[in-house]
């Protein structure tokens, strides 16, 4: 649920202190979780963080679902980095 605030508030640099957090406490980091930071990394223009995530995500053989793809490529796209989105 804080994710998820943090992200609907545009707080990118929170959510993934989250993450730290969840991680380090040994929380279970989801699709839902994943999906949530990468929303707050695109609408922060932060189009290498939203990738870094997917390959966390990845390392971490969490799904990957069509919304955090979609978030992942408009965070790209934003800043003009369309070939990283490729």
């Amino acid at each position: 649920a804080a994710v998820s605030a943090c992200e609907k508030g545009g707080h990118w640099e929170q959510t993934l202190r989250l993450l730290v957090e969840m991680a380090f406490a040994e929380l279970e980091l989801n699709t839902i979780t994943y999906s949530a930071a990468v929303s707050a990394c695109e609408k922060g223009d932060q189009w290498a963080a939203a990738l870094r995530l997917l390959v966390d995500m990845a390392s971490a053989h969490v799904n990957v679902d069509t919304i955090t793809y979609n978030a992942a490529d408009s965070a790209c796209e934003t800043v003009g980095q369309w070939d990283q989105a490729l």
